[in-house]
């Protein structure tokens, strides 16, 4: 079963956040330095709420399992540098990025907030790494809520939403070279 399957079949999905914000969660705490239980961070899923919204202990288990079979395929597509976009998420000429987008970047910046002090730990002010780290952080923000990026960009002068594109296009590239690099920070840290 699929997660969108599971979704579709299961009355309480409507208290679960949807497909693409849900693997964006996923994909953040695949790309963080250290590893998080799940048990740590599922609740984010089902909006922090102490009780999962499910009928019964099997479903528990079925999402679960299906969420720990996405953050092992994220985190094996990460380090190998070949991740890319969720199947559906695109650019749109009308709306610069389309829903599906909008909501894998939101779970992202969800899941980053659940790893933040991590990154900020191993990456700290005025280091490369940080610099990578705020350059992935401000990409997603602007995938996010591109109509007030370029609102406050056209206020600038500058009307360029072939930077949407780029930054879209750069996303996988820069989500992995983050990830391997927190890897490898963490690390070195936990040997030192």
């Amino acid at each position: 079963m699929t997660l969108s399957e599971f979704l579709a079949q299961h009355a309480d999905s409507d208290k679960l956040l949807n497909e693409m914000q849900t693997r964006g969660v996923v994909t953040a705490m695949a790309a963080a330095p250290h590893v998080i239980s799940p048990s740590e961070w599922l609740p984010v899923l089902w909006g922090g709420e102490e009780q999962a919204p499910f009928e019964n202990h099997e479903q528990f288990e079925d999402y679960a399992n299906l969420i720990v079979d996405i953050w092992n395929a994220q985190r094996q597509q990460l380090l190998e540098k070949n991740w890319q976009w969720p199947e559906g998420c695109l650019l749109d000429d009308a709306e610069i990025v389309n829903q599906a987008t909008r909501d894998f970047a939101e779970g992202l910046l969800q899941g980053w907030s659940l790893t933040r002090d991590d990154w900020e730990t191993l990456m700290p002010e005025n280091t490369d790494g940080n610099a990578l780290l705020g350059g992935v952080v401000l990409s997603i923000s602007l995938l996010y809520d591109p109509e007030t990026a370029l609102s406050t960009m056209e206020a600038q002068g500058a009307e360029e939403l072939a930077q949407f594109e780029e930054i879209y296009n750069a996303m996988p590239i820069m989500l992995c070279g983050l990830t391997h690099h927190g890897a490898a920070l963490a690390e070195d840290a936990e040997g030192a």
